[in-house]
C-alpha cells in the first residue's frame, strides 16, 4: 500500500507550469546558523531514509524542513559524530515548532521522523502523543504500514503491541516507539529521545507539556516536535512558544508590539510555564502562514500557508472553502492565521481586542494610571489560584485595568499571600478599596481574612453582582476602557461561558467555562468598583435644618 502511494506522490511530484504550487519555504523561520549541507544536518539523511528504505517521496517542504530541523549543533559534522561527547546536544534545535495548515502531510512527516530516529539514529524511545489518542494511534498505525511494507525495515522489528493505549513498535535491538494522549500524566516514568507533540493548539494548560518533555531532561541528544495548525486564544502553550520564536527573529508580524509592559505599581506577577534554562536558539520555529492582511480570496496567501498545494491540494478545494466557510474557520485552518480574540466567547467579536494596549513605535511607553486605583481579587474555582486585578485612570482620562498580580495556592501559604500583598507599603495609600463576591464564590472566605487584616474590603454581592458584571460586558462591547495584552485574562474574556438567569442577571459561569475565568471576574469587579455611582446618604428635612429627631 505504501509503495502505491508514494509512487502515486512521485507523479504528482512533476510540476505543470499552468498550476499554482505550496511555498517550499515557510514565511518565518529560524533561519540556520551555518550553511546547510550532508555535513552539517541529519536531514539529508532522513530525506534519503524516506526515497531510498521507505519508498516515500516527501513534498518539497517537508524535505525542506527535516533539512532545516535536523541541523546539528554547534561545530558537530556528520563526520565528528563519532567524536561528540555524550553529555553535549546533537541538534541545534531542543524543540522545533511548526505551523502549517490543515491536511499538508504533518501525518507522514511524523512517520518518516519517527522511523529515522528509530531505525538510522538508534534512538531508544519515541514517543507520539495528539490531544487525543485516536490521532496518536492513527500516525503510529501508518509508521507500522510502512514497516510492514518494507522488508529491511520488517527484519528489524518484533512483533508490535497492539492493544489500544499501548500500541509500540520495538525493534530486535531493544529501540521503542510508542503513544500517549497528551496528558497530565503522559510519558511519566519514561526517558524520551524523540517526542511528538501533534495539534499543539489543542494544549489549554502547561499540563501535558510538562509531563511529555521532561521525559528530555536527561537525554541531551533529545528533540521535540511541536506540530499544528494556527491556534487561538485558548492556545496557551502554542502561543507562548511562538511569540518566543518571533520575538528571536524579529517580530516580523508584530505579535510581540503589545507584550505586558511592567504591571502598574511595579507588581509582580507569577507563571508556570516551562522550566528549563537552555541556549537563546534551542527553540526552532517553522511557519507556513498567510500575511496578517491578507484576504481570504488572496491566492499567494493560499501558497504561503500551504506548502502542499499542487502536490496533494488542489487550488479548486480552497477556492471552494474560502467561498463557503465562515471567515475565521478559513482563516484558521486553510490560512493558519490566529484569532485572537474568540467567536464564541462572551464578548461580541474583536471588542476585548480592540482595547488592548498596543505600542506604535518602539519608543511608545505604556500609560500610567494617576492616582489611587480599585482592586478585585477572585479565586479559581478549583482554589488553585487567586487574581489581583486593579483599575484606575490614566492621564488621559481613560479606564485602565489590568491583572496585577496572581499566585498558586500551596500546603503551606495558601491565600496568605493575599493580605501580605495589599498590606505592602508601597501599596497601602494607592489602594483605596478591594473588592471580592461577597457570598457563594471560592473568594467569599478570603474576603473575611482581608477584612480581620483591616483592609478596605467592599463586598459585591446580589443587585451589585449581577449589574457589575452586566456594566462590564457593557464597556467592553462599547470599548470604555483600555487593558494590556495578558494572556490569563485574554484566554478567560476569549472562553468564558456567560450565565443568564431567568430574570435576566448576567453572570460568568465558573464551572462550564473551559479555562479559568477567576481573572476575568477579578477584571468586572475592579470596574465595578472604579465606575459605581456612590449614592449620597439620605438626610432629613429637620437634619437639615439643624433640627435634632430621636
Amino acid at each position: 500500500m505504501v509503495g502505491s502511494l508514494a509512487s502515486s506522490a512521485r507523479s504528482r511530484a512533476a510540476r505543470r507550469p499552468d498550476r499554482l504550487y505550496g511555498s517550499t519555504e515557510p514565511r518565518i523561520f529560524t533561519p540556520p546558523a551555518r550553511e546547510l549541507t550532508e555535513e552539517t544536518s541529519l536531514g539529508f539523511a532522513a530525506v534519503e531514509f524516506a526515497r531510498d528504505v521507505c519508498d516515500v517521496k516527501l513534498y518539497p517542504w517537508q524535505e525542506w524542513l527535516l533539512v532545516h530541523a535536523l541541523e546539528l549543533a554547534g561545530d558537530l559534522t556528520v563526520s565528528t559524530l563519532g567524536e561528540r561527547d555524550a553529555m553535549d546536544p546533537l541538534f541545534r534545535f531542543r524543540k522545533v515548532v511548526i505551523l502549517v495548515s490543515r491536511q499538508n502531510g504533518k501525518s507522514t512527516l511524523s512517520q518518516v521522523l519517527s522511523l529515522f530516529f528509530l531505525y538510522v539514529l538508534g534512538t531508544d524511545l519515541i514517543l507520539g502523543t495528539a490531544q487525543d489518542l485516536d490521532t496518536a494511534e492513527e500516525v503510529w498505525e501508518g509508521a507500522w504500514d510502512i514497516i510492514e511494507d518494507t522488508p529491511e525495515l520488517l527484519d528489524l522489528a518484533t512483533k508490535p503491541i497492539l492493544v489500544n493505549g499501548k500500541k509500540t513498535i520495538r525493534l530486535k535491538t531493544g529501540e521503542r516507539y510508542k503513544v500517549k494522549a497528551a496528558n497530565r500524566r503522559a510519558g511519566r516514568g519514561l526517558s524520551g529521545d524523540l517526542i511528538i507533540l501533534d495539534e499543539l493548539r489543542e494544549h489549554q494548560s502547561w499540563d501535558a507539556w510538562g509531563a511529555i518533555t521532561k521525559t528530555t531532561m536527561a537525554r541531551p541528544a533529545a528533540q521535540i516536535w511541536a506540530l499544528s495548525n494556527a491556534g487561538d486564544a485558548t492556545s496557551v502553550v502554542l502561543r507562548h512558544l511562538r511569540t518566543q520564536a518571533h520575538a528571536a527573529v524579529g517580530d516580523p508580524d508584530g505579535i510581540n508590539a503589545a507584550l505586558d509592559p511592567e504591571a502598574m505599581l511595579a507588581l509582580e506577577t507569577e507563571e508556570v510555564e516551562s522550566a528549563e534554562d537552555e541556549a537563546p536558539d534551542a527553540l526552532g520555529l517553522f511557519e507556513w502562514s498567510a500575511p496578517p492582511d491578507c484576504e481570504v480570496t488572496d491566492r499567494a496567501g493560499w501558497a504561503a500557508a500551504n506548502p502542499s498545494l499542487g502536490y496533494g491540494i488542489s487550488e479548486r478545494t480552497l477556492a471552494g472553502d474560502a467561498k463557503d466557510d465562515p471567515e475565521w474557520v478559513f482563516r484558521t485552518e486553510c490560512l493558519c492565521q490566529w484569532s485572537d480574540g474568540s467567536l464564541e466567547g462572551p464578548f461580541p467579536p474583536g471588542t476585548w481586542d480592540a482595547q488592548i494596549w498596543r505600542a506604535e513605535s518602539p519608543d511608545d511607553a505604556p500609560p500610567a494610571i494617576v492616582g489611587k486605583v480599585k482592586a478585585c481579587v477572585d479565586v479559581s474555582v478549583d482554589r488553585g489560584w487567586a487574581y489581583i486585578a486593579v483599575a484606575g485612570r490614566a492621564a488621559d482620562g481613560r479606564d485602565q485595568i489590568e491583572l496585577a498580580a496572581f499566585k498558586p495556592t500551596s500546603e503551606s501559604v495558601g491565600f496568605g499571600w493575599v493580605a501580605e500583598w495589599f498590606q505592602d507599603p508601597s501599596r497601602t495609600d494607592l489602594i483605596e478599596e478591594i473588592s471580592g463576591q461577597g457570598r457563594g464564590a471560592p473568594v467569599s472566605a478570603l474576603l473575611d481574612e482581608l477584612e480581620a487584616a483591616g483592609l478596605p474590603v467592599v463586598r459585591q454581592q446580589g443587585p451589585d453582582l449581577s449589574a457589575g458584571t452586566g456594566r462590564f460586558f457593557d464597556a467592553v462591547r462599547d470599548g470604555m476602557f483600555r487593558h494590556f495584552a495578558q494572556p490569563r485574562v485574554d484566554l478567560a474574556a476569549a472562553t468564558a461561558v456567560p450565565k443568564i438567569t431567568d430574570g435576566g442577571s448576567f453572570f460568568f459561569d465558573r464551572r462550564k467555562s473551559p479555562v479559568d475565568v477567576a481573572p476575568l471576574i477579578a477584571f468586572a469587579g475592579a470596574h465595578w468598583l472604579l465606575t459605581r455611582p456612590i449614592e449620597a446618604p439620605a438626610v432629613s428635612a429637620y437634619e437639615a435644618r439643624g433640627v435634632m429627631t430621636i
